[in-house]
């Protein structure tokens, strides 16, 4: 057992060591000005070149470093990209805020920042009356998003096959008497979100609750993200059901120009 134990903990200190030296190259990478070669990279490690080598391969093969045809290299695409989406998600939420909270004061109505993740919609930011009632619709919740006003605006923007490797995940539950079920019915209904640009969630995940949503785009254009504005069936009656929708819908189209978005 004491062998075992100790063969253990020096495989996880190697591993450790490797997971150093692939973030001391990175760093290198990133401060320098200019792509380094195979020796400047030593140098500036202090590690052998069969390591830098060995460590840059496979950096390369998943886009995180790139090498030059002058057997340089530099930071990768998959470095940026990847860092960019906690960067995005960060600028988003500072972005959001204030016209969340707009739609709360305006409209008196629980305002949401949702995000798609596959078939679900992942809750990044709430706003309510009264924050420390404890609602279904909690940060980092996860709610279905085919049956969820911003999960709909969000599976709108989608591809055919983007969308069908979705809905394939979906269970398409009865969660109530209004939830849409058959697929052909929901892809139909995702066309109409799509020309309105906006979407409800009419008491289909919860009886009694109503809400609205519509998508926030990026500078790419691609759809990032998604606001509601939601509340009782009482609270969001029919008689103000064009106010809420007019007010949603704009301020996603308000946080979309401050994300870069020019229509």
């Amino acid at each position: 057992m004491t062998g075992g134990t100790q063969n253990g903990g020096l495989l996880l200190d190697d591993n450790v060591r490797v997971v150093d030296r692939v973030f001391d190259i990175i760093e290198e990478l990133a401060c320098s000005s200019a792509p380094m070669s195979l020796s400047a990279i030593c140098r500036a490690t202090g590690m052998s070149k069969s390591t830098v080598h060995r460590l840059l391969s496979s950096m390369c093969a998943r886009q995180y470093v790139e090498k030059h045809p002058d057997n340089t290299y530099s930071i990768g695409y998959k470095m940026i990209e990847t860092v960019s989406y906690h960067i995005n998600s960060l600028e988003l939420l500072t972005e959001a805020k204030p016209f969340l909270n707009d739609m709360l004061r305006d409209l008196g109505l629980t305002s949401h920042l949702g995000i798609l993740d596959g078939c679900d919609v992942v809750y990044l930011e709430r706003m309510d009356i009264y924050p420390s009632t404890r609602l279904y619709t909690q940060v980092g919740y996860r709610s279905p998003a085919f049956c969820s006003s911003m999960g709909k605006c969000l599976l709108a923007c989608l591809s055919g096959d983007e969308l069908d490797d979705a809905l394939y995940l979906c269970d398409f539950k009865q969660y109530t008497q209004n939830t849409i079920t058959d697929v052909r019915e929901f892809k139909r209904y995702l066309k109409i979100v799509r020309k309105q640009g906006w979407a409800m969630d009419n008491e289909e995940y919860q009886m009694g609750h109503r809400c609205v949503g519509a998508p926030i785009f990026d500078y790419r254009g691609a759809p990032v993200a998604a606001i509601s504005a939601s509340g009782s069936i009482k609270s969001l009656s029919d008689d103000k059901l064009e106010m809420v929708i007019s007010q949603v819908k704009q301020a996603a189209a308000n946080i979309s120009r401050r994300m870069g978005y020019v229509q």
